[in-house]
């Protein structure tokens, strides 16, 4: 009744807060959704043409017993159903076996999106000792889920770029049958469900299809001192060209093949997300910009935000436990009502927790359960 009393001028003063409110809150996400996508471009470069043709006639699957001579473990039956729809393979490194059993009692449990086949693997890079191999080894008998890719010892790339390359090409010797690949982490909580009908409900045919969180305008290092040091003679560009983030992004089968012979003729010293980037560039292919994917950025939790989302970063075993337990409980279906009330007050306490004063809050209390 007191709202119907409020004049004109007072009416407008709430609306503008809403608004004001709202693109606070979605603004970036909107203009990155809609404003910012990158624009197809039409290729006629003879260098681009003769990566995508090199990449249609690859076929490695006639050269397994090569091939798996890089993988301690290949894991060579993993993708034996040949209607697989999304491969997910999880990065890790081999001594965090804790959180890899944290995925596989969550969200690594699903084999199925709208009754199409999908299958979680963890991908592993080199290890130290012979008795780290021999832990893998073992799990790897228990759970059947482990792919372990060994450095090449003539290779320039080092650390999670070679292990990038290595999982790119165990999927074509071993898995060409996938039509999807989603390449994330082991920290990462990532929403197959939300993903899988995403990619179902794509009105064009699945190709060139390279889907993520886009990073747009992005310097490359000029510090001579950094280990990441681009020197303008390797890459003289301002910007590096758009890329997905790194911790979880989606290729469809053909555009890894196409980042896989591209990356033939990259060397330079980025990380393994630009350096995709990178490949995809030379490739023809541009990426494409979802808000649902968070990045790097860790989103406070509420379970219909979460069955909305594509992925949120920074979940350590316990938190992965705490959230697929209470999604489970909240049962699988939340409303369109439900669905902006869960985004909003996410994102809402997504942004608060980075003021000084929530964080300093945060930091003295403990960090017991994640759930509200």
């Amino acid at each position: 009744c007191s709202l119907c009393r409020l004049r004109t001028h007072q009416w407008c003063f709430l609306l503008f807060n809403v608004l004001l409110f709202h693109a606070l809150l979605f603004g970036a996400d909107f203009v990155e959704e809609y404003l910012l996508q990158p624009t197809p471009g039409v290729y006629t470069d003879g260098l681009v043409v003769d990566v995508r043709e090199k990449a249609r006639k690859l076929d490695l699957s006639k050269a397994r017993e090569n091939v798996s001579q890089a993988y301690p473990i290949a894991n060579p039956d993993a993708c034996r159903n040949s209607d697989l729809f999304l491969l997910t393979l999880v990065f890790s490194s081999p001594a965090n076996v804790t959180q890899r059993d944290a995925v596989r009692r969550t969200w690594g449990t699903q084999t199925l999106t709208q009754g199409f086949p999908v299958r979680t693997l963890f991908f592993l890079g080199s290890t130290e000792t012979f008795s780290a191999q021999e832990a893998l080894m073992i799990e790897s008998e228990l759970h059947g889920d482990l792919v372990h890719g060994h450095a090449v010892a003539d290779s320039s790339l080092r650390g999670p770029t070679e292990r990038t390359i290595l999982a790119l090409r165990w999927v074509i010797a071993f898995c060409p049958v996938a039509r999807f690949v989603l390449l994330t982490k082991d920290s990462v909580f990532v929403n197959i469900p939300a993903i899988g009908g995403y990619l179902l409900g794509l009105h064009r045919h699945p190709e060139d299809l390279y889907l993520g969180r886009v990073i747009q305008r992005d310097s490359p290092d000029r510090n001579p001192n950094s280990p990441g040091y681009l020197p303008p003679a390797l890459y003289p560009n301002k910007y590096l060209p758009e890329y997905c983030d790194g911790a979880a992004y989606v290729l469809s089968q053909d555009v890894v093949r196409k980042v896989y012979i591209a990356s033939a003729a990259v060397r330079a010293p980025v990380p393994a997300d630009v350096f995709v980037g990178v490949c995809a560039q030379k490739a023809g292919v541009t990426p494409t910009h979802s808000a649902r994917f968070s990045g790097e950025k860790h989103i406070h939790y509420n379970a219909c935000c979460y069955r909305y989302l594509f992925s949120s970063a920074g979940m350590e075993g316990h938190a992965l436990d705490t959230v697929w337990a209470d999604l489970g409980l909240k049962g699988g279906v939340c409303s369109l009502l439900q669905t902006y009330k869960g985004v909003v007050t996410c994102k809402a306490l997504t942004y608060l927790e980075k003021l000084p004063f929530f964080k300093s809050n945060g930091e003295a209390q403990s960090h017991g359960s994640v759930i509200e």
